[in-house]
């Protein structure tokens, strides 16, 4: 009964990672085609003031940060994956096993 629980618990907190990444995607896109419309209409539907770096600094900044969102979510990390994770655990239950023996043994 415990392990299912513990599956059922996994499994919500999954999903709601990727209710939450895709809410913040869902807004990144709205707001970020709200501000180049409103951009674009107030550069007179002229495409040369309107293709200027500082009109992209919201997308490309929230575009990192969503990117990195995304990398969490979808477990896109090259350098911390679960091969590293597993030897970080081991590497610390190991030092745990020698200062139990070594307290034990005083």
């Amino acid at each position: 009964m415990d392990n299912t629980k513990d599956k059922y618990t996994r499994a919500k907190k999954r999903v709601d990672e990727l209710k939450g990444f895709y809410i913040h995607a869902s807004i990144y896109t709205v707001i970020n085609a709200f501000i180049l419309v409103n951009i674009f209409i107030q550069s007179g539907y002229d495409g040369q003031g309107f293709w200027q770096i500082e009109h992209f600094f919201t997308l490309f900044f929230w575009g990192i940060g969503l990117f990195f969102h995304a990398a969490k979510v979808f477990r896109l990390n090259p350098f911390f994956n679960k091969d590293w994770e597993k030897r970080q655990i081991e590497k610390y239950m190991e030092k745990d096993r020698e200062d139990a023996e070594k307290y034990t043994k005083r």
